[in-house]
């Protein structure tokens, strides 16, 4: 069974009653802001975006009854080590030794609804949350302390949990200063936060402390939770996205599959439940051969499949116009390059697992999902129940970055809880099954053109994105979950989710005088929703490959180039900086080294990308020799948990690069194992530097997507650099290379 927090904030509440501690600070408590403080609050006087609904102090913290602080978060830990990064600021804050703080995550009713956890944001939003909400409670403890020790606030030492006078042995833990209350305040700013120079724990190495529990192979994700008396559980699924159910003959199951309890049938959606998890598969595969379906849609051809979208797609809109790009094509010769990314899988290493359990009144749910909330909420839609008659726990699942197959899993055991009350019901998908119905990244296209001018300078500037969505996330619309289309009374979608996503850094953060980007919107044949980084992956991809084309066309170093357009100084550091990394590397016949740059939605944090590769020329088979990033996140908060998220990112890029398509017939997904969607294996995985650039007088931003784009680009500039080829069709395969 999977730890649960020490303490229940519920349990504790209960215990002790509540009551609140809420007057306002006295405003002797606040000294004068240090400037690197104030450089750290650059939320343009607001509060960090997850406290603009949860402004209060007890939302984000709880004081236990031995003096320990339980933190609470809204975010889910995905391997990102959001979890350590906000026991480090609290404890910071607080002047607590780190297993003083309990982090609990994600629990509808607890927790702070902050959405998704999505876009790099844990960090600048919920780390930054507490962190305000810690630094405003140590002022009232201290407040509250002076006044029960008879001692003016400056006479006391607060540290380890405890707040002590300089001149005399009292002292008094947080819960002795609370006397059986809470912090129920308003945070208010500017915020007193703590000195940098007085650090203890934040931008330290700190490793993250359920490692352990993996490597061991410990009971850590969901796929492990194991509950008293637990039944298993497997989902029908139909022959295609558009089939529905015409037939099903389940008089044989029982006697040819042992321990069956139950067969829900809603419409198209089947389930059978059963005592053991193996008895479910067999179920499962006897009802699927004994079951008719009407034939789904046909998709299009999957050699065809660019030329499909631009038939489809919406038509043009501007979504950037800067200057006159037709005055700067006019004058001068133009270059133009086109760009194409299939469609991509999450590929979790664990197929979707959802646990429930319906008590009678409170249905129970156990999910990875990225957003426990909206999800709650799709859910309750789905079942027409009160949102607050669910209650949703969140669990590390077996790990991806976006929106998978894991709310997916939790609607299926929903829908068998409440069809077979009072058990724990877990629903494990087939790998088969996660392979086909996950929500992909979507297949994209990026046409550019650009003019020079005598200085060698880019003159004009122009992107072209074809995408259809990047985020169908389970919200307040039923529909966004799978298995409302194929109940009863199905729910139609028709929403298109967020399309910005497609366009992320499709506008070059270069000094271009005359530029203009369009996107052109789609509705794809294959299901998409959010796969790590959205359309970043393919924009930079696309426009860092350009950059290397247009620094050959006039002769110029590739960074040199670069420099040239960029005036930001965080930019040009990284840039500056993975030029020093890669000074001494010696090159052999067939290697090559290329580089590309981004700033992650042009708004958040920097890096600039590496990568040294060997190409065969004869076979064209690519070997990534190694890997660097320099990085720029603000400040940081963990650096081993910063520098962890980079590394992954570029391995995963690195997979999506050389590896990585999702393949299709016009019957259907064909990629439905490892072997037809292969990834990166352990022997693949170069060696990977990483360089981060700390500014402590910066906001903190996350880092979870900010390496995935300029990879990318870097290999395949590698390529073309190791073998004089550029491919422009990902993923980049031995068999373009010889074409090429």
């Amino acid at each position: 069974m999977i730890d649960l927090p020490k303490t229940s904030r519920r349990k504790f509440l209960r215990n002790i009653g509540y009551l609140s501690v809420g007057f306002p600070l006295l405003n002797s408590c606040f000294g004068k802001q240090d400037p690197t403080v104030a450089a750290r609050m650059n939320y343009n006087g607001d509060f960090p975006g997850s406290m603009r609904n949860a402004s209060k102090v007890n939302a984000w913290l709880q004081v236990l009854e031995d003096g320990r602080v339980m933190v609470f978060s809204g975010k889910v830990e995905l391997g990102q080590g959001i979890r350590m990064a906000i026991c480090q600021v609290a404890a910071e804050e607080l002047d607590l030794e780190l297993d003083q703080v309990e982090v609990h995550l994600a629990e509808t009713g607890l927790t702070p609804d902050e959405g998704y956890t999505a876009g790099s944001g844990s960090i600048s939003n919920s780390a930054m949350s507490v962190r305000y909400a810690a630094a405003t409670a140590r002022q009232k403890l201290l407040e509250l302390a002076s006044i029960k020790l008879n001692a003016p606030v400056e006479n006391l030492i607060f540290y380890n949990g405890k707040v002590n006078t300089k001149t005399s042995n009292q002292s008094l833990n947080f819960a002795e200063i609370l006397d059986g209350a809470q912090i129920d305040m308003e945070v208010t700013v500017p915020v007193p936060l703590k000195v940098n120079t007085e650090y203890r724990y934040v931008g330290k190495p700190i490793p993250r402390t359920e490692i352990e529990k993996m490597v061991r192979a410990e009971a850590y994700y969901i796929q492990d939770m194991r509950f008293p008396g637990m039944v298993h559980a497997r989902v029908l699924r139909p022959k295609g996205y558009h089939s529905k159910l015409m037939k099903l003959d389940k008089s044989g199951l029982s006697a040819e599959v042992s321990g069956v309890i139950k067969t829900v049938i809603n419409g198209s959606f089947v389930g059978v439940i059963t005592e053991r998890e193996y008895q479910a598969v067999k179920a499962e595969s006897f009802l699927r051969n004994h079951s008719e379906w009407t034939e789904s849609f046909l998709f299009p051809d999957q050699k065809d499949i660019y030329t499909h979208i631009k038939s489809i797609a919406d038509h043009a809109q501007s979504i950037r116009n800067d200057g006159d790009v037709s005055e700067g094509f006019n004058s001068t010769e133009t270059f133009k390059s086109a760009f194409t990314k299939p469609y991509l899988k999450h590929g979790s290493m664990g197929p979707a697992c959802g646990i429930a359990m319906y008590d009678g009144e409170i249905l129970h749910i156990w999910s990875h999902s990225q957003g426990i909330y909206p999800m709650r909420s799709a859910i309750a839609s789905m079942l027409k129940m009160d949102e607050e008659k669910i209650h949703v726990i969140a669990v590390p699942g077996a790990g991806c970055f976006g929106h998978s197959t894991a709310d997916d899993a939790a609607a299926d055991a929903a829908i068998l809880a409440m069809n077979y009350p009072s058990k724990h019901i877990r629903v494990q998908w087939s790998r088969e099954d996660e392979h086909a119905w996950d929500p992909f990244g979507s297949a994209m296209i990026m046409e550019l053109e650009a003019s020079l001018s005598e200085d060698g300078k880019i003159k004009a500037w122009k992107s072209d994105v074809w995408t259809d969505s990047h985020s169908m996330r389970p919200n307040n619309d039923a529909a966004t979950l799978l298995d409302t289309r194929y109940l009863e009374n199905p729910i139609e979608l028709k929403a298109r989710g967020y399309l910005a996503g497609g366009h992320r850094n499709a506008d070059p953060y270069y000094s271009i005088p005359n530029m203009q980007v369009n996107v052109h919107y789609f509705d794809g044949p294959l299901r998409v929703s959010s796969l790590r980084s959205l359309g970043s992956y393919t924009t930079i991809f696309s426009i860092e490959s350009f950059m290397d084309v247009l620094a050959e066309k006039v002769g110029k170093d590739p960074l040199e180039f670069r420099l040239a357009h960029l005036e930001d100084e965080r930019a040009i550091a990284v840039v500056n900086k993975i030029r020093e990394m890669c000074s001494s590397e010696i090159l052999n016949d067939g290697e090559g080294i290329g580089f590309a740059f981004s700033r992650y939605k042009n708004t958040a944090a920097y890096s600039t990308v590496a990568a040294k590769v060997w190409v065969d020329k004869s076979t064209g088979i690519v070997q990534i020799k190694k890997m660097w990033a320099a990085v720029d996140v603000g400040e940081i908060i963990n650096l081993d948990g910063i520098t962890n998220q980079i590394e992954g990112g570029m391995i995963q890029a690195a997979s999506w690069t050389l590896k990585e398509q999702v393949t299709f017939d016009q019957n259907g997904i064909t990629s439905t194992d490892w072997a037809s969607y292969p990834i990166f294996r352990f022997s693949e995985i170069p060696e990977v530097e990483v360089a981060m650039i700390n500014r402590l007088d910066k906001p903190a931003e996350g880092g979870g997507e900010v390496s995935m784009p300029p990879t990318g680009a870097a290999i395949s500039n590698a390529v073309y650099n190791a073998c004089g080829k550029r491919v422009y069709d990902l993923p980049i395969t031995a068999e373009k290379i010889k074409s090429a």
